[in-house]
């Protein structure tokens, strides 16, 4: 790579300053009444011509931190230590707001404003007189959101993920985010604890500032942004509190500086061996169901061919390395004092899951990154031949049901396996009776009706909750059993899904099913009592009924007029239904995939007067 450059400023071959897209606005001396027209009003809070028409880089902070945000809020101060880091590389901060997003604060889901807040920040990006930007992240769909906008339009970029919480504790044991919101809801149900008792417990796992201390989803893609070489080495685990967490703010800013010199994009870093990288580590830290559907919508989002079936090929027979919650002990201090991803990298690495030379936004390969990172401590971060599990990946399982779905394996407990996975006739398959819900609201009015007659043998089903038909996507599969199989020891039946399930529980959930009911998929004819049969050896889910009766009940949905899905309640519900795709292929807006290499494409914009 270009080496740092001196005073803010790289030369180019001819000796001469790289010309900078900032200085179409601020600096042309061809059109001096547009010139005139851009800077003044930014002299106006007290920025001087003389910085306007330096020459510095112009870099953008996307600011997701904000009180309905409270996953990102730390972000507000953080971008302080950003500021005076672009400042020290010879760069000049403009920071400026995006959609907010909050996984446990928006209704009906967050997974609605990840395409939203992804449109508003390519418009922001390419309109604006900036160079490179550095995306703060942090809540789950915050960090796709800011890396699919980044990809599309293709200016230096590099993510600051804001850290998870502290770690939760209560009565001396810890509490994880989310994961202990599932756990006690069972007990809840059990009739162990009650109202009072279930808010002070799960408050317990929010002692500090930012996002989930577990390996939910928010811990999950802002390690996958560090694996895909988006953020600086170590910097996805340090938690929201600490220090290091200001520290590694104000070296991205000035990272940022330099990348705008030596021209480092999006497209320079987020290449074919960088997905298969992150997949890889991906299943090595248990990570969530969510994932895939994120990082298929980046790869869709930056041109790189990507498709559900590779997160089988090449993450499933990967070991969890990582003992963190939901699928292991430990939360977020622990995984950041045991050496964080790049442990887990150099693990990997020593034997060859790892394509060491892949770009990082330090200009280094990802190996040279890692290779000096501390050992695993067999505890923590496990090495590759002692893992909690051998083959952790995620299946993807394929039949009647749905033409793709995926399960984690690492969070599959001993006793759903002894239950439903130990047949020695069928070994990894079982069969049972379809109990079909249509959404959240139907599940939780019937679970406990004693007319179902559910039990152990039975599977639930929930419809309808998919990118169309809920809309967005909502975390509602994983679905507890009724209050009577609890009390009789009974944690968990096998539940299937079009929707999605938080990254913070440990249900071994068959989710993100493609096409979805309201896209007239394979649940949307399933009835209640009808046998199902899943096959984790072959992939296969399917309903057993004859191709004929498959056929006719296919006829039928058609000739009603479709899966039938609640109405739009919102113009952006109305326009997200209408562009979105399925979760296999990402849930992008679908048109939005067409615009690649926006920056360089169509060079600046248009002027404005």
């Amino acid at each position: 790579m270009t080496k740092k450059p001196t005073n803010g400023h790289a030369p180019a071959g001819n000796g001469t300053r790289r010309h900078l897209r900032s200085q179409e606005w601020f600096n042309n001396p061809h059109n001096p009444g547009m010139t005139a027209l851009y800077m003044e009003r930014y002299l106006n809070y007290g920025l001087t011509r003389a910085e306007l028409q330096s020459g510095k880089p112009i870099i953008g902070i996307a600011q997701t931190g904000n009180d309905l945000s409270p996953c990102n809020r730390h972000h507000i101060e953080l971008a302080h230590r950003v500021r005076e880091g672009i400042r020290e590389a010879g760069g000049i901060a403009m920071e400026f707001p995006t959609h907010p997003i909050q996984e446990t604060g928006k209704r009906p889901t967050a997974a609605l404003d990840r395409n939203l807040a992804y449109l508003g920040l390519v418009e922001v990006l390419y309109g604006y007189p900036l160079d490179g930007v550095v995306l703060t992240t942090g809540c789950d769909k915050t960090t796709p959101a800011c890396m699919m906008a980044a990809a599309t339009v293709n200016l230096p970029s590099i993510v600051l993920s804001g850290g998870p919480m502290l770690n939760g504790w209560h009565n001396g044991e810890r509490t994880g985010s989310g994961t202990i919101v599932w756990k006690s809801r069972e007990r809840l149900a059990a009739g162990e604890i009650d109202y009072e008792e279930f808010m002070e417990i799960v408050a317990s796992s929010a002692p500090s500032v930012g996002h989930c201390n577990t390996m939910g989803t928010a811990s999950t893609m802002n390690g996958l942004a560090e694996a895909l070489g988006f953020s600086l080495p170590g910097c996805a685990a340090i938690p929201a509190p600490y220090r290091e967490r200001g520290q590694i703010a104000y070296e991205t800013g000035k990272r940022i500086v330099e990348m705008v010199w030596e021209d480092l994009k999006p497209s320079d870093i987020l290449t074919r061996k960088a997905f298969e990288n992150c997949i890889v580590i991906n299943s090595a830290i248990g990570g969530s169901t969510n994932a895939p559907i994120h990082i298929n919508a980046l790869a869709r989002h930056i041109g790189v061919e990507l498709s559900i079936d590779d997160w089988q090929k090449f993450g499933h027979d990967v070991p969890l390395l990582v003992n963190m919650q939901p699928a292991g002990f430990y939360l977020g201090e622990e995984f950041h004092r045991a050496g964080g991803v790049p442990a887990v990298v150099r693990e990997l690495m020593k034997h060859k899951r790892i394509h060491e030379d892949a770009v990082t936004v330090n200009g280094r390969g990802i190996g040279e990154n890692c290779k000096n990172a501390p050992e695993p401590d067999n505890d923590v971060i496990r090495t590759y031949d002692k893992p909690l599990v051998k083959d952790a990946g995620f299946l993807v399982l394929k039949g009647n049901l749905f033409d793709s779905a995926i399960m984690k394996t690492s969070v599959i407990s001993k006793e759903f396996r002894d239950r439903y996975l130990n047949n020695p006739k069928d070994p990894n398959a079982f069969e049972g009776r379809a109990i079909v819900f249509e959404g959240p609201e139907d599940y939780h009015a019937r679970i406990d009706d004693a007319s179902l007659d559910i039990d152990e043998r039975c599977v639930l089903f929930i419809r309808g909750t998919g990118p169309i038909g809920y809309p967005g996507g909502a975390e509602v599969v994983n679905m507890q059993p009724p209050a009577a199989l609890i009390k009789r020891g009974i944690h968990s039946l096998p539940c299937i899904g079009d929707g999605r399930q938080s990254g913070t529980s440990g249900s071994p959930s068959i989710l993100n099913a493609s096409p979805e009911a309201a896209a007239n998929g394979g649940l949307a004819i399933l009835k209640t009592g009808d046998k199902v049969r899943i096959d984790l050896n072959k992939g296969s889910a399917n309903i057993l009924i004859s191709d004929e009766e498959l056929k006719k009940r296919h006829a039928e949905l058609k000739a009603a007029g479709g899966f039938k899905h609640p109405p739009n309640q919102t113009p952006w519900q109305e326009i997200y239904r209408n562009t979105v795709g399925q979760q296999s292929t990402g849930g992008c807006i679908e048109l939005a995939t067409r615009y690649q290499n926006v920056a360089s494409t169509f060079g600046v914009p248009r002027d404005n007067h």
